[in-house]
């Protein structure tokens, strides 16, 4: 696999594999020893075999969207929209620390997205990822 020397590129390859849903390219992007916490739901999966384990049995993967990739050397993130289908969106961030060109750790926040309350209408302006 030729050197990325890039966190962009990286994020770039796991983005392009989930739209693919190509498990195999996946494995790819991903350390063997990488760490993935999902805080909201308190679970952290420790190596990339579990991480292999639990991708094979999502009932769909995303499409994801990016909105915006950042970072320097090691550690990037992402925001993004994933859609699981039948408009089931969420606006998610992923911060990733990435070592060797491969996903060593990656933290991710998802959240649906909620009607604003109108009391703030005079001050904000309206948009959609």
């Amino acid at each position: 696999m030729k050197q990325k020397n890039n966190g962009r590129e990286v994020i770039n390859s796991l983005i392009a594999a989930i739209n693919k849903k190509d498990l195999n390219a996946l494995d790819k992007v991903f350390s063997e020893d990488v760490i993935l916490e999902w805080p909201q739901s308190g679970e952290r999966i420790k190596g990339n075999k579990n991480r292999i384990e639990i991708y094979k049995r999502f009932p769909s993967l995303p499409t994801v969207k990016p909105n915006r990739i950042e970072g320097s050397g090691g550690l990037w993130f992402l925001e993004a929209t994933l859609d699981y289908g039948n408009n089931d969106k969420y606006q998610c961030v992923f911060i990733f620390e990435i070592r060797n060109d491969l996903i060593s750790k990656e933290i991710a926040y998802w959240s649906k997205p909620f009607p604003a309350p109108e009391w703030r209408n005079p001050w904000v302006e309206k948009f959609e990822f």
